[in-house]
């Protein structure tokens, strides 16, 4: 591209269904029973959602065991073991389950082959609450992969019965190489029906390979514990282009902008939009007022909020 200096807005971008849904449970829960609610860890991994929650009374725990017996209590949207379920139940907590759909999804998998006696490779990284919770449905039989490394080093014969699960966060570029190992491996290895990697994810990744040649610069809005949002950056810089993690405006760094004349602009599913508002602001004020879209794929999937929370 030439002339102007410009900005080009990838879409999709920012909240994805499982997170507007995981913080409509908040909001309806609020209004409801009124704070002080607690969640178990962050709703979703986004500092400034988190913020406004806690100025609105809801406090954010590490753990179940420190939620008050009988209080409310939601579950992240990264989903949770059935150890956890059993503690809340134990301390008599009145739990709603803000559980990603798609996670959900995942954890059904992770079961179903576990009944079937094969010993689950979960791709993703240990430390992820929602591999953490993946790993609890099956905890015996799952085996955490996270490099191609590790794949390469599993001591299991190669006709072992195994299946291949993902966490739904990642890119299909980090997952490609490990999974082609395992498939050159395993002899009897079966994967979910639909590729895990969630739609949301796998939509922003395509709009940041869609852009990125046409831009000097892509600016990827979302926090840095955000797992989509950190894969969205390595997409772009994985196919040669210069990019950076924006947690918000606060962060954005002009000198980035020497040389540039084109910037592409997008955000995690976890990072709402007002946050990319703010820097494409601070973008138009140094002179990038000229704003286009690029748009890869329209999204309508809605995950709708448990019924007690809506009902009378």
């Amino acid at each position: 591209m030439s002339g102007d200096k410009q900005v080009v807005l990838a879409e999709p971008r920012s909240l994805c269904a499982g997170v507007r849904r995981a913080i409509s449970i908040i909001d309806l829960a609020l209004e409801r029973h009124g704070a002080p609610i607690y969640v178990r860890k962050e709703i979703v991994h986004n500092h400034y959602v988190v913020r406004e929650f806690r100025q609105r009374g809801v406090v954010f725990v590490d753990s179940e065991e420190e939620v008050p017996e009988g209080a409310v209590c939601v579950f992240s949207a990264h989903g949770v073991s059935p150890q956890v379920r059993e503690n809340a139940a134990a301390r008599g907590l009145d739990v709603l389950d803000a559980t990603c759909p798609l996670v959900a999804k995942v954890h059904q998998e992770a079961r179903r082959f576990a009944r079937d006696g094969r010993t689950v490779l979960l791709v993703g990284h240990a430390e992820h609450e929602e591999v953490e919770g993946t790993f609890g449905h099956a905890p015996d039989r799952t085996i955490i992969v996270e490099t191609v490394a590790d794949a390469e080093a599993l001591d299991l014969p190669a006709d072992a019965p195994v299946a291949l699960l993902t966490q739904t966060t990642l890119s299909v570029d980090e997952t490609r190489d490990i999974i082609a190992v395992l498939e050159s491996r395993f002899t009897d290895l079966r994967g979910p029906g639909t590729d895990d990697i969630c739609y949301a994810s796998q939509n922003r990744q395509d709009a940041i390979r869609a852009i990125v040649h046409d831009c000097d610069l892509v600016l990827v809005v979302g926090s840095t514990n955000s797992s989509n949002s950190i894969r969205m950056v390595e997409v772009a810089r994985r196919l040669g282009g210069r990019a950076e993690l924006v947690p918000d405006v606060t962060h954005f760094d002009t000198a980035w902008l020497d040389g540039v004349r084109t910037v592409g602009v997008s955000a995690g599913a976890s990072a709402p939009e007002i946050l990319v508002d703010e820097v494409v602001a601070k973008l138009a004020s140094l002179g990038y007022g000229d704003v286009a879209v690029h748009r890869v794929a329209t999204e309508d999937v809605v995950f709708t909020p448990p019924a007690r929370l809506t009902g009378p």
